[in-house]
């Protein structure tokens, strides 16, 4: 019996669906191989945290570290509405955690011979039958990586 179980006497529900994250890696790594790109780890772990993707770019010789943000959105959302984007939690401290991590993993497999990009990726969820809206931000920051 799972330790909040024990805790509280109640049983939770089991998920119905995955969870938004996992939806949205899984959509974006998608989304990636048809523009070319190889995806070489899905939540790649260091001591720094998690990778959501590592991908080699279709230049075959960039690495590039994706950073996935997915939200749920109901329609109807207006076209030049920004204040729900998920993209937009990609912050300057986020960054630098994924600066270090990717500092990590190069040490770590060695790939310190090559490029490494970051690129955000942005996806609202919309329900059935709408289809998800993904932006994708190739080079979002920079690094001295």
């Amino acid at each position: 019996m799972p330790i909040w179980s024990r805790l509280t006497g109640r049983l939770l529900p089991p998920r119905q669906r995955p969870s938004t994250g996992p939806r949205g890696e899984a959509i974006a790594a998608r989304f990636l191989k048809r523009q070319g790109y190889r995806i070489l780890r899905r939540n790649a772990r260091t001591r720094f945290g998690e990778v959501d993707l590592l991908a080699l770019a279709p230049d075959r010789r960039t690495l590039v570290l994706i950073e996935v943000k997915t939200c749920e959105v109901t329609p109807p959302v207006k076209p030049d509405a920004t204040d729900h984007l998920p993209e937009w939690r990609v912050t300057p401290h986020k960054q630098r955690r994924l600066v270090a991590l990717a500092a990590q993993l190069a040490r770590q497999h060695r790939w310190t011979d090559r490029p490494w990009r970051f690129d955000v990726i942005g996806i609202d969820l919309l329900p059935k039958p709408h289809k998800p809206v993904i932006r994708h931000y190739p080079a979002a920051f920079d690094s001295h990586l």
